[in-house]
């Protein structure tokens, strides 16, 4: 009997050894694939410092390409076709008499004059062209209702345009209209606003009329003198010069800034076509529909000509502004040194083609066939622009919303989601979610109702980092800090990575709320939401394979993190057109709503919105406390600076000015 146990145990050894030898695991009862993947997955956890790194290098690495991109005014040679050094000449020379308002020598005599002169020339050297050019100077007088400025009537009195017709010699029945003023407001010399889309326009001119070949239609340039006084001159035009029947479409040249890229912030009312030509034509795209709602929804206190031609003329148009620097907008230093020649060969390459596209285009012989609808379009950095039917935009977002939903739904139907667990996880999580949005909206409120109270409102003007250092750190660190209770007290017997994938499911959940609803309301800006949905989710999909296999690694965080990356870019791209337009119109609105307590809640949307699918590595790390006390030790140091008034608001450093605005009213 004891030779037999003997005889079983050494045959049991040899098969131990000969399985060891021959690289085959030996198969323990109750093992299985499922379980080497949750040990594998649950042995990933993130530290606190290489979490706080992934996502600040990733913010910053898509900043950085975003600076880039803006810093890249031309994109490629210069064809030639416009030349820029001619252009710049025109900006000094209209600049060089100081402000022109409406009715001085200097806007009626000096640089009508001088505009006459050089159209004069322009059509002189292209006498022997194909082209011929008829040049009217009118001076008009009237009045309108300005329902959109608080309801009252515009009269004016003679106020100049100056009108000049290009067309082939055996004359157009179509023309575009490609309008910029040559007046500023009284305390500015308006290189930007409108001096510089002064001189862009007759470098154009002068590129159009030399052309070899006679034009298919006609483009009226129209140079008015009346833009400042609430767009009297245009009026004029539109609804009393004879040429206007002729017109089906126009491009206005305006500025909200000084220098830098032209923006395209509205077009329409409907007709796609002219976005489809701004896509076809131009050679250096910035262009946003979300700017486009925006400013039409009627935040911004502004307006251009475009109201008029739109609103009294039913004519449809694009509309083109310059958005950098907007601190010295209307001031004394919108001066032609400030305007890099580069934006000038920038914008003019742009009105070019496009002047030269639409001219040539069947289009806009009858644009009626093609007046319904609107278009998304938005552009990738400057480089390339992407622009659909605002119809075919409905389906791909509800197309996307529908694969959300498939992709939530197919968890619920897993075996582990007894009595709808999943699915109240997932409202526990939004709620999580909503609540953090309520409280560092709050406590952000609070902070600038503080900075309001202790006098330093607006420290951020000169300084605008010092803004992001204070609201930024507060509201960053409130995110965290409700996550982090909620973690701690009640996702307790949570493993971490099924808290990244459920708020990864959450952040989907909620974006996927918001794209539907954009697109109900029928705004072409649900894109946004689009994006942050389809990007996050086709990741997700892309990388369920190497999550079954290997778990969260670092190869996993890499590859999350590069399809988070062209959305997160172009969320980054529109945060800065925020920014770059509503900071300067702070120092300008008046004090009717505090201006910290704006800004402070735009950087909190914006931490909101950036904080999203980034919250996966709160939750995939292993504590957060360090980043807490060195958010609520940023705050502390810098509210105490700005208590102190280490921050003035203003300046008036030449080589970057900010200037306090003051208006001034008289009674007599």
């Amino acid at each position: 009997m004891e030779g037999d146990i003997a005889v079983r145990r050494l045959k049991s050894s040899l098969n131990n050894v000969s399985s060891e030898n021959n690289g085959t695991p030996k198969r323990r009862e109750g093992s299985s694939c499922e379980d080497r993947k949750k040990k594998h997955q649950s042995s990933f956890v993130l530290s606190e410092g290489v979490a706080c790194a992934l996502v600040l290098l990733f913010i910053c690495a898509l900043w950085v390409s975003v600076q880039w991109s803006l810093k890249q005014l031309v994109i490629g040679k210069p064809t030639g076709e416009f030349n820029a050094s001619r252009a710049r000449k025109y900006l000094e020379h209209i600049t060089s008499v100081g402000p022109r308002p409406t009715g001085s020598a200097e806007n009626e005599i000096m640089t009508v004059n001088f505009l006459l002169e050089q159209v004069e020339w322009v059509r002189s050297e292209s006498a022997d062209g194909p082209n011929t050019i008829t040049v009217e100077t009118h001076k008009h007088s009237g009045s309108f209702s300005i329902d959109f400025l608080g309801g009252f009537t515009s009269c004016y009195d003679r106020i100049t345009n100056i009108v000049v017709r290009l067309e082939p010699r055996g004359g157009a029945q179509h023309f575009v209209l490609a309008n910029c003023h040559f007046d500023s407001v009284p305390s500015s010399p308006g290189a930007s606003d409108d001096a510089v889309s002064c001189a862009v326009m007759l470098e154009v001119l002068h590129s159009i009329s030399n052309l070899s070949i006679p034009l298919n239609h006609g483009v009226i340039f129209l140079f008015n003198g009346a833009e400042e006084n609430i767009l009297q001159a245009s009026h004029g035009f539109i609804t009393q010069h004879e040429w206007v029947k002729q017109i089906r479409a126009f491009v206005n040249l305006e500025a909200a800034g000084v220098g830098g890229k032209e923006l395209v912030f509205q077009t329409g009312p409907e007709n796609p076509w002219l976005v489809q030509a701004y896509v076809r034509a131009v050679k250096h795209p910035f262009a946003s529909v979300v700017g486009q709602e925006v400013f039409q929804s009627g935040i911004i206190p502004s307006d251009t000509d475009f109201r008029i031609f739109r609103d009294f003329g039913n004519i449809p148009g694009i509309d083109l502004a310059f958005i950098e620097n907007g601190y010295i907008y209307h001031t004394k230093y919108d001066t032609a040194d400030r305007i890099f020649t580069d934006s000038i060969q920038r914008a003019g390459d742009n009105i070019l083609a496009l002047l030269k596209h639409l001219v040539a285009t069947e289009t806009l012989g009858d644009p009626s066939e093609y007046r319904h609808g609107s278009m998304v379009f938005f552009d990738v950095l400057g480089v390339v622009m992407v622009a659909y039917p605002a119809r075919v935009g409905f389906i791909i977002n509800y197309m996307v919303a529908i694969a959300t939903l498939i992709y939530l739904a197919k968890k619920c139907l897993r075996p582990s989601n007894v009595g709808g667990r999943y699915v109240l996880e997932l409202v526990y999580g939004s709620c999580v979610f909503v609540l953090s949005w309520f409280v560092v909206l709050l406590t952000v409120l609070i902070v600038a109702l503080m900075v309001t109270l202790l006098g330093r409102s607006m420290f951020w003007f000169t300084h605008f980092h010092t803004s992001i250092f204070l609201y930024g750190s507060v509201a960053a660190g409130k995110i965290l800090l409700i996550h982090t209770l909620a973690k701690n007290l009640y996702y307790t017997n949570m493993r971490r990575l099924d808290l990244g994938d459920l708020f990864f499911d959450v952040s989907l959940l909620l974006w996927c709320c918001a794209l539907v609803f954009l697109t109900q309301r029928g705004l072409c800006s649900a894109y946004v939401p689009m994006l942050m949905v389809f990007f996050p989710l086709a990741t997700k999909l892309l990388l369920s394979r190497h999550f079954v296999q290997k778990g969260v690694s670092k190869s996993y965080v890499l590859f999350y993190l590069l399809g988070l990356s062209f959305p997160y870019v172009h969320l980054l791209f529109l945060i800065w057109i925020v920014f770059e337009i509503f900071t300067p119109i702070m120092g300008r609105s008046g004090t009717e709503i505090p201006p910290d307590v704006v800004l402070a809640s735009l950087i909190a949307v914006a931490t909101v919105l950036l904080s999203s699918f980034l919250i996966h590595f709160l939750y995939l790390a292993h504590s957060t406390k360090r980043v807490l006390a060195a958010l609520w030790t940023i705050f502390a140091v810098m509210f105490v600076l700005v208590s102190c008034g280490l921050f003035f608001p203003y300046s008036g450093d030449p080589a970057s000015p900010r200037p306090k605005r003051v208006v001034v009213q008289a009674s007599f």
